[in-house]
């Protein structure tokens, strides 16, 4: 088996793996200024998504330009937040060397897509191919691909639920009950989705390593943590602004609200994502859980709908209109996660001035975007100027990565594989302890041709 590594290799983003030069596993997009792209763009046969995150699926489109057509293969979520992403990058960048594909190729990739579920094998470019849960985001997979001679896993972004949890009975549910409200909670990993369980034999791992040098606190004490610094900040009179990623972290964040009864409002891309994951119950952790959580949410519409996400919004909300939400004492969930964009734009400067008020950072903040400012200086540009932040900013771990214990855990299980790290940004060291502990394990080169 031949693997061409485009992209994700010694870095985080734009996910690319060619393999036997006729199967494309991911092309995504690194979210730097200006974007960047995989190395090369090939001419697959077919092209097999793990799930649907910017990195792993933003130039998709790109691979239908000209006469090209590869069937492009996907659970079904991830094929929905893949057009969502795309018609995005779309509004924000189209017709400019920011993005790489037009309208028309977005309005083909409806035309080959073909959706599959979980352990459900399907044939793609001459490979079998079989999708597990990863436990990532709703639709994230684990992508088993067998050419015949040789088996590779490709693990996609990944989670564990916390070892040692024994409130899970055999079918999966959750039979502890929060004791805070009367919620099922999760078994110490994320309420949206479960913790990866499969294992499948395989001869070679390609592996994520986004999180292999942290160990991340109990989900359990960071969520515990959250809510009473949220719940103070409210019943002192202030409010709190949320920045959370549209696709995964502000419906995480939603459950956790609705579980502990904290008022929340819910604005930007978050609230199509939302409604979209709405139809794919099946895909989340807890379906029950998650309708009360989309019923305990406000959702900022032009509107002004409260709780609901039906009928046909005209027009967005106005700037006035989330002025007033502010002052509404309540937990705003807006994008973006790393305040580059998005409606946070208009909510941090009205929540800013005051030490009453609150900024709940929720995700891990790239160098450079005014949400590591912020973490690091205390002030942030806003609206093309640098402005001062007296309200609290404060930093949570929610990732839905596993961490360096978790990377491990997984990986136990197969010692007996050749293991190729990617998607980090200390491969090269990862794959050397792992090389210390006995593993075959190595890091890829970008661009570079690996034969297994």
């Amino acid at each position: 088996m031949k693997l061409r590594f485009l992209g994700g290799a010694r870095e985080v983003g734009r996910s690319a793996l060619l393999v036997n030069d006729a199967l494309l596993l991911d092309f995504g997009m690194l979210t730097a200024d200006p974007p960047q792209f995989p190395v090369e763009t090939p001419d697959p046969e077919a092209v097999v998504v793990s799930h649907g995150h910017l990195d792993h699926v933003g130039t998709i489109p790109a691979l239908l330009s000209g006469t090209a057509r590869p069937s492009i293969h996907w659970t079904p979520p991830t094929a929905e937040l893949a057009r969502t992403l795309a018609r995005d990058t779309l509004k924000l960048h189209g017709g400019s060397y920011n993005c790489p594909f037009t309208e028309p190729d977005l309005k083909r990739v409806t035309q080959v897509s073909e959706t599959h579920g979980y352990r459900e094998p399907f044939e793609a470019a001459g490979h079998e191919i079989t999708f597990y849960n990863a436990g990532h985001i709703p639709g994230s997979a684990h992508v088993l691909v067998d050419d015949g001679e040789t088996r590779l896993l490709y693990t996609g972004d990944f989670h564990l639920d916390e070892q040692g949890d024994s409130s899970r009975d055999e079918s999966g549910t959750d039979s502890r009950r929060d004791r805070s409200s009367d919620r099922v909670s999760p078994a110490g990993g994320q309420r949206l989705v479960s913790g990866t369980t499969a294992r499948p034999d395989a001869d070679v791992v390609v592996c994520e390593s986004t999180y292999s040098d942290v160990e991340h606190e109990d989900r359990r004490v960071v969520e515990e943590r959250f809510v009473e610094s949220v719940e103070t900040t409210l019943w002192d009179g202030g409010s709190v602004v949320v920045p959370a990623f549209a696709i995964g972290r502000t419906q995480e964040l939603m459950l956790v609200c609705e579980a502990y009864d904290i008022p929340c409002y819910v604005d930007g891309m978050g609230k199509r994502v939302t409604e979209m994951l709405r139809r794919y119950p099946e895909y989340v952790r807890d379906p029950d859980a998650f309708r009360r959580a989309i019923s305990h949410a406000r959702f900022v519409t032009g509107q002004r709908k409260s709780g609901t996400l039906a009928g046909h919004v005209r027009r967005g909300p106005s700037r006035g209109q989330r002025k007033r939400i502010v002052d509404q004492k309540a937990a705003i969930i807006t994008t973006s996660g790393m305040l580059s964009g998005g409606p946070a734009m208009t909510y941090i400067p009205e929540v800013r001035g005051n030490p009453a008020n609150k900024i709940a950072m929720t995700g891990y903040q790239v160098e450079g975007t005014p949400g590591r400012d912020l973490l690091e200086t205390g002030s942030a540009e806003i609206d093309g100027r640098v402005m001062p932040v007296s309200a609290r900013v404060e930093q949570y771990d929610f990732s839905a990565h596993a961490d360096r214990d978790g990377l491990l855990e997984y990986l136990e299980s197969y010692r007996d594989s050749t293991v190729l790290v990617n998607h980090g940004d200390r491969c090269e060291a990862f794959a050397a302890e792992l090389q210390g502990d006995g593993f075959d394990s190595s890091a890829p080169e970008l661009g570079e041709t690996v034969t297994v």
